[in-house]
């Protein structure tokens, strides 16, 4: 698990927030997207929220069952507090809950085993987009 890093408030500086309970998983998302991203992790969903309470992220990647609470709260809680950072869901239930997240406002939802490339395409979608509504208001608060 890494530490979230709280040194960097460089606004240019993409940040990540992989969850999921499953070390392989997570570790590999980490190593993966770390080349481009700065990327930390947690293990649970408890672990992220606490993070989440102190630290910002341009994208999550969150899966749905773990532990204690699941990757449900987690949106949840981004909703809840008005943020625009777009939550990526996995998910070893297939397709179950493919719908019920998507209507929740999840940005993508992919299944296990996915395509790394496909996550890793997912990925740079929802950071553009969260940069697009953050340039939009910062334009706004300008004018």
């Amino acid at each position: 698990m890494s530490e979230p890093r709280t040194g960097s408030d460089d606004p240019h500086v993409v940040r990540l927030l992989v969850v999921d309970d499953d070390p392989i998983i997570r570790e590999t998302l980490h190593q993966f997207l770390s080349n481009e991203y700065e990327c930390d992790t947690a293990d649970r969903a408890e672990q992220a929220l606490e993070i989440l309470e102190y630290q910002h992220y341009d994208a999550i990647i969150t899966d749905i069952s773990m532990p204690g609470v699941g990757g449900l709260h987690i949106l949840k809680r981004i909703q809840a507090r008005q943020l625009a950072t777009p939550v990526i869901v996995i998910s070893g239930n297939g397709d179950e809950f493919r719908d019920l997240f998507m209507e929740m406002g999840a940005f993508a939802y992919f299944t296990k085993p996915f395509r790394l490339l496909e996550l890793e395409l997912a990925v740079s979608q929802a950071i553009a987009r969260h940069q697009q509504l953050h340039t939009g208001a910062d334009l706004n608060l300008k004018e």
